[in-house]
């Protein structure tokens, strides 16, 4: 076996979670990943927090797999190590501040027109040509920006969701974008730039929203546990004290749902029920009859009849529920990574190929291979003499 991104280099200038995520993914499928880190303290998620055995969570869940190099990219010497490391690279990812790139002479267009199988990804908030060019950005703010707040939470409380859709969302679409450069330029032999703005990222998660009110629709209020856009959708109190989570997105699935389920086949038969924007427009009526359906019942026997009648359904858990899922352990699904204090868990890769091999990943410390990359640039430049 063998991974698909073997032989490949990644050198990324990255902080945070967009671009990490991207190239953890990179790692995840083979490809050396070297991460670039300032001198003075790295990667600002390595000091969010210390709970994973004196080790920040998101930088452990983030950072396996890679190298990292101490490098002041202001320092000439420096700069010479990391111009040395880019001219052997295939990619090179970067989630910089606005113009940081630039003020450190590595505008992306002069990047690849120097090295011309260069691969560059330059994640912004706002991408260039517009009047938020210079603004920094976080995902709460690209969020609040791009409306995906807007529809979550509650009418008149609008939420961020728990966790960072900008930024995952950016990571996955930079690193298929990686995936198909890479592709292209087996052909073409030609690298590329690849300018992705988070706000872009969120406008197109946003699609069905957006189609609603480009076409004429209302504004999506949000639901709690549910969508704007279908009902009955949502959660419901059981009898014994958890939540179960259940609906529709079909006409033919409410047919199921109000005959087979419920066992009313009066909602069935009721025209003002017949079509999904019907559905949503009378959402309270038909939560109601959900609620008081499953307050009358304990969460097993609510999954066991739903299941029969072939609904969709789940039970609402927390993340240390999550942590325990048998689905996960009864698959497999955990492997251990090194870090400076020892191995720890982690996820495998959502998605790998059945004969692919998953690389190893370890969690580095701050600099870890600093003078190893020092000595195999020295090396490599002894050798072109």
């Amino acid at each position: 076996m063998s991974a698909p991104l073997e032989g490949v280099t990644v050198l990324s200038i990255e902080q945070a979670i967009s671009a990490p995520l991207c190239t953890r993914h990179l790692a995840d499928l083979g490809a050396r990943v070297v991460k670039i880190e300032n001198p003075a303290g790295g990667d600002s998620t390595r000091h969010y927090d210390d709970v994973v055995r004196g080790m920040a969570a998101h930088f452990v869940w983030l950072n396996h797999g890679k190298e990292s190099a101490a490098l002041n990219l202001t320092d000439s010497s420096d700069m010479e190590v990391f111009g040395r490391l880019l001219a052997k690279a295939d990619v090179l990812v970067s989630n910089l501040a606005p113009g940081a790139l630039r003020r450190l002479g590595l505008d992306p267009a002069d990047l690849v027109a120097r090295h011309p199988r260069l691969i560059v990804v330059d994640i912004s908030g706002y991408g260039t040509g517009g009047s938020l060019d210079h603004k920094r950005a976080y995902d709460l703010l690209i969020q609040a920006e791009g409306g995906s707040c807007s529809i979550t939470g509650l009418p008149g409380a609008p939420a961020k969701p728990g966790v960072p859709i900008a930024d995952i969302g950016t990571a996955l679409y930079a690193k298929s974008a990686v995936l198909a450069a890479l592709y292209e330029r087996q052909h073409s032999g030609r690298g590329t730039v690849i300018p992705i703005a988070m706000l872009d990222v969120v406008a197109e998660m946003m699609g069905f929203a957006l189609n609603g009110v480009l076409h004429g629709g209302p504004e999506p209020e949000p639901v709690g546990m549910g969508s704007p856009m279908i009902a009955p959708y949502g959660a419901y109190a059981t009898k014994d004290g958890q939540t179960a989570v259940l609906g529709t997105t079909s006409d033919r699935e409410w047919q199921r749902l109000a005959r087979d389920l419920l066992q009313r086949p009066e909602l069935a038969d009721d025209s003002r029920y017949a079509h999904n924007a019907d559905r949503v427009a009378l959402r309270e009526e038909l939560d109601e009859i959900l609620e008081q359906w499953c307050a009358q019942r304990d969460l097993a026997e609510i999954q066991l009849l739903a299941d029969e009648a072939g609904i969709g359904n789940a039970r609402l858990n927390s993340v240390r529920d999550l942590a325990n899922h048998p689905q996960l352990a009864e698959r497999g699904r955990w492997r251990q990574v090194g870090t400076p204090v020892g191995p720890v868990p982690a996820l495998l890769p959502p998605a790998l190929g059945t004969e692919w091999k998953v690389p190893d990943g370890r969690v580095p410390a701050l600099g870890a291979d600093t003078e190893a990359i020092r000595a195999e640039v020295a090396e490599a430049g002894r050798a072109d003499r």
